[in-house]
């Protein structure tokens, strides 16, 4: 009687270098960053984060401790590109991660729209706003394009004036206006400052261009288009994130403090708007990260003269899409 042999195949491996969900569509885009904006990670230790670290690199030279299951592997996935830069690899400081993002938003959102009366308010929250945004901004930049210290001063003050001069100058004109117009000064001035704070905290990569890639992951050139693109959205994703909250939130304090027992709790105001911004913000930070591709591409037709003839000069003549990197 024969016997055919079966050979047993190996179990096919994680792809580490591309997300668990389909990020050609956005609920694919919104699973992954709702996975790596969650504001739990905020409170991992760096020895959880070397963990999963260490994990990952294991995984990839097959040499992972016996034992180890898809999830595990998934998880430590999550977590790593929740505290380490997609182009760097170097570990981000806390502040400036995504998934800092609904607890350090949630507080100077609800602050914003607490306190926009006075001057001597709005410039001191939309100054501490504006030092948070800058932080984030320059932790999640392209980071393959460097940045000096004077272009960062140059964003920060730019975005900080920007935020204040647009803030005071609508609280003027508004003064005769309904209340509800007043509450939305702050978003105004917050929308201001991102269409400031980001190209020119990132406008080293506009300058001289970011990398762009094959989709093998093969480097093609430098292309100052792309990186408009990629700042462009970034700016959308950002305002959008802030929109909901900023814009429905006015709305629920005007009606709420036309009754009493509101009016006798005035200390509450605040907290009661923090956690307002933070059930908006716990979705609209991912849902804002997934309005675009977070490897962002490009047609070669669109790209500038010179790359275009560089490209088609070389092995990667028949492509017709390049790739890069936007940020966040």
């Amino acid at each position: 009687m024969n016997t055919a042999s079966t050979i047993q195949e190996e179990p096919k491996r994680i792809d580490l270098d591309s997300p668990r969900w389909d990020q050609s569509t956005f609920s694919g885009r919104f699973q992954h960053f709702a996975g790596i904006t969650n504001m739990l990670l905020s409170l991992k230790s760096d020895k959880e984060l070397n963990d999963a670290q260490n994990l990952l690199n294991l995984y990839r030279e097959k040499k992972e401790p016996p034992g180890t299951t898809e999830d595990q592997v998934w998880n430590a996935k999550t977590l790593y590109e929740s505290a380490f830069h997609p182009d760097s690899g170097e570990k981000m400081n806390l502040f400036g991660r995504m998934s800092f993002q609904v607890p350090g938003g949630m507080l100077l959102t609800g602050a914003l729209l607490q306190f926009y009366r006075t001057v001597p308010q709005v410039v001191f929250w939309q100054w501490v706003n504006q030092s948070f945004n800058a932080l984030v901004n320059y932790t999640n930049r392209n980071a393959k394009s460097s940045i000096t210290g004077k272009q960062i001063g140059v964003a920060y003050v730019s975005s900080t004036t920007t935020a204040v001069a647009v803030s005071v100058g609508l609280n003027s004109l508004v003064k005769r206006a309904p209340p509800l117009v007043a509450r939305y000064v702050p978003f105004v001035a917050v929308a201001a400052a991102n269409c400031v704070n980001i190209p020119l905290s990132r406008q080293s990569e506009i300058i001289n261009g970011i990398k762009v890639y094959n989709k093998d992951g093969e480097e093609l050139g430098h292309s100052k288009r792309a990186a408009v693109k990629g700042i462009s959205q970034v700016v959308e994703s950002r305002i959008a994130m802030a929109a909901p909250g900023m814009l429905i939130i006015p709305i629920i304090m005007e009606k709420l403090e036309k009754y009493r027992w509101m009016q006798r709790i005035k200390v509450l105001h605040m907290p009661i708007q923090v956690l307002l911004c933070g059930v908006s913000l716990t979705f609209m930070v991912p849902a804002a990260c997934s309005l675009f591709p977070q490897k962002c591409s490009m047609k070669v037709e669109h790209l500038e003269p010179e790359l275009r003839e560089k490209i088609k000069e070389s092995k990667n003549a028949d492509i017709d899409t390049v790739y890069f990197n936007k940020g966040l």
